[in-house]
């Protein structure tokens, strides 16, 4: 058996060899992992070639997407629209079309089936973090500054990582051209060029930025439409009592579809590493180009764009005002540029659209416009207005919030609900406000149950952004959320109990923390994780960073401002949260507490079995994880929030499979009590 097993592996490597010598594109995933085994090995050459072949395969897997199904959207398939038959016809051709394309430019299709993890940790710039290592061992340090400059854009709260850009700052041999963003947006850069001319009166030189800016805009938005095309998730419906038929499966996919397009108004105006959108983006780029033009008196262009502002901002008061100071001037009147309205008027149609198939997806659509009025203008005595600089993202504190904020009296010490659980520390003895530590939360026997399905369930696929932790590759980093979890019960991939205790103890630890801080609201789950940090043998040497870096879980936190800013990407609606431990058999993983300086140790917390430690979310706790350097440690990780708007979507479909479950089992015992024995001879 061990024979015929060697000789099929040896068949497979064989295979495998020859398809990646062939002409057809390397999987990045494969090389991805070939660098990160180079890593565990200390090959640094070979981590930094196979990272460069997996970032340029990534990025020419995306572009021969976009080009491919472009090419295959020309190509007009004629149908009879009264006839389903021939409906189906122009969706098998231009599939066929499709795979075609593919194919010929990448090989078969299936070697470029990629998890959602690894995805993901692209999408990061994770293996940017790799390469930065690498090419400081290999003393490259131009490029490693880079990759470290291209990680930092899209992970700002990673601290570590903006210690060593402080430090290559100060290598010799690197300056700031070094300094580059490898993953920067044209449309981005050249906007964000414009800006800054703009500010120092060089309206003449910003121009052409703007124009630019625009080009590589609308570019953008075509090749992020024709991402879309691709499988899509079914969010609303995604889990195990959802059922399809033909024809709504259809309607679902086109309405993600659209949803998906409708959404890249967001993803183009959103900077790396953020999770909100730059204020009134793309209308901005019209409202600098008209003062622009103006500055340089070419008032038919200024006109043109003013027009075009219009279309996003009708009626803007200051914008009118401009429009008439140009007719005045030129004696006539223009139209809008022609991409805007455009541009405007397909906007208003997906919206149309989405709105009828949300309806058919039983889900309510709400409209989510990335622009607003800019404002801020200064009266000009009619001579045209510009924008007053950089339009940035809106921090939280500063938007207008039409939900009613509750207002929390800060308390502690309410009765813990469960008869065993012991107050181990309170706020006083852990050297802050609005932290306690519990003991005793779930037992020895919970603790294990809950350990073997945490690995059980990671076994079956449900990792966390990738094989490695994302804030350090010395450790490996698992997880599973609820829903997952009911999901494996459900079909029988793991235990249905050990399933339904994960969920039982996260409600247990909620209603726990709810009553302690003696809340006046309902606590709602934000997020739920039953996660296990693993050290990575042979990486433990001579380590100096943390398992997870010191931040708070509500905000940014700004150690040298000695401020932590409530703005994306912090997860500004969480308002407490708690870590439940499931084990103490490892070494280091200590969970400490620390002032704003994100130095100085204020508490430490050893982890054990059915200890928790429960804490307010915002800037007044700032916490973080030692190294884990031997063994594994495993917790259920809880957020929460006191807004019921941002409560845990996967939780709320967790309790629906929970009552049908529930139901379930009730409807088996009523059956047993009333089955007359007699009846089934």
């Amino acid at each position: 058996m061990d024979m015929i097993s060697s000789f099929s592996s040896t068949l497979l490597l064989i295979f495998h060899s020859i398809i990646l010598s062939s002409s057809a594109l390397e999987p990045y995933d494969l090389l991805y992992d070939n660098a990160i085994d180079a890593f565990h090995s200390g090959d640094y050459a070979n981590v930094a070639r196979y990272m460069e072949g997996a970032l340029s395969s990534f990025s020419e897997l995306r572009q021969t997407k976009v080009r491919c199904r472009l090419k295959c959207k020309e190509h007009r398939f004629e149908a009879d629209p009264l006839s389903d038959l021939n409906f189906f016809d122009v969706v098998l051709r231009r599939a066929s079309c499709l795979n075609d394309c593919m194919e010929k430019q990448l090989g078969p299709q299936s070697m470029h089936k990629v998890s959602e993890d690894v995805i993901q940790d692209f999408n990061r710039r994770i293996p940017y973090n790799y390469l930065q290592m690498a090419y400081l061992k290999l003393k490259d340090l131009d490029k490693a500054a880079s990759a470290a400059h291209t990680y930092f854009q899209a992970n700002p709260e990673h601290v570590e990582m903006g210690r060593n850009l402080e430090q290559y700052k100060s290598l010799q041999g690197v300056d700031s051209k070094h300094f580059i963003d490898r993953e920067a947006r044209p449309h981005q850069k050249a906007f964000a060029e414009g800006v800054k001319l703009y500010e120092q009166g060089e309206y003449g030189k910003a121009i052409p930025f703007f124009e630019e800016a625009l080009t590589q805009y609308f570019k953008a938005d075509v090749e992020c439409r024709a991402l879309c095309e691709g499988p899509q998730r079914f969010v609303e419906q995604d889990h195990v009592l959802y059922r399809y038929s033909l024809y709504e499966l259809i309607s679902d996919h086109y309405t993600q579809v659209l949803h998906c397009e409708h959404e890249c108004v967001r993803d183009l105006a959103t900077r790396p590493g953020r999770l909100s959108p730059m204020e009134n983006y793309l209308p901005l780029h019209y409202d600098y180009l008209q003062f622009a033009y103006f500055k340089e008196s070419r008032f038919q262009e200024a006109l043109a764009c003013a027009h075009s502002y219009l279309l996003f901002h009708a009626g803007d008061e200051f914008m009118t005002t401009n429009v008439e100071y140009y007719q005045e001037e030129l004696g006539h009147d223009t139209a809008p540029r022609e991409e805007a309205d455009w541009y405007v008027r397909r906007h208003k149609q997906e919206l149309e659209l989405l709105t009828v198939g949300s309806q058919n997806m039983g889900v309510e659509y709400t409209e989510g416009h990335y622009w607003s009025s800019s404002g801020g203008r200064e009266d000009a005595n009619r001579i045209p207005s510009g924008t007053d600089g950089w339009m940035d993202y809106v921090p939280i504190s500063e938007k207008k919030n039409t939900t009613v904020t509750v207002v929390q009296e800060l308390k502690e010490g309410g009765p813990l609900l469960y008869e065993k659980v012991k107050l181990v520390q309170t706020s006083e003895s852990l050297n802050g406000t609005q932290r306690v530590l519990l003991d005793d939360v779930i037992s020895d026997d919970e603790c294990t149950e809950l350990k073997s399905l945490a690995h059980a369930v990671t076994i079956a696929g449900d990792g966390y952004r990738g094989k490695m932790s994302p804030h350090t590759p010395n450790e490996k980093f698992e997880g599973a959320t609820v829903l997952k979890t009911l999901q494996f019960g459900y079909e029988g991939r793991v235990s249905l109990k050990s399933a339904r205790l994960f969920y039982d103890v996260s409600e247990k630890a909620r209603k726990i923390i709810e009553s302690y801080f003696m809340l006046n609201s309902t606590l709602h789950f934000s997020y739920t994780h039953l996660v296990c940090r693993t050290a990575i043998t042979g990486q433990q040497d001579h380590r100096h960073d943390l398992s997870h870096p010191i931040h708070a879980d509500n905000c940014l936190l700004d150690p040298e401002a000695n401020e932590c800013w409530k703005e994306p990407p912090a997860y500004t609606c969480r308002d407490y949260s708690a870590l439940l431990y499931l084990n103490g058999d490892f070494e280091g993983g200590e969970f400490i507490f620390t002032e704003m300086d994100a130095k100085t140790v204020t508490a430490q917390v050893k982890p054990r079995c059915g200890r928790m430690v429960g804490f307010s979310s915002g800037g007044e706790n700032p916490h973080g994880v030692r190294a884990v350097t031997k063994g594994q440690r495993c917790a259920v990780a809880l957020w929460f929030t006191l807004d019921p708007l941002f409560r845990e979507l996967e939780r709320l479909q967790a309790d629906e499979v929970m009552e049908a479950l529930n139901n379930m089992q009730q409807w088996k015992l009523d059956s047993d009590i009333q089955i007359n024995p007699k009846d089934e001879l």
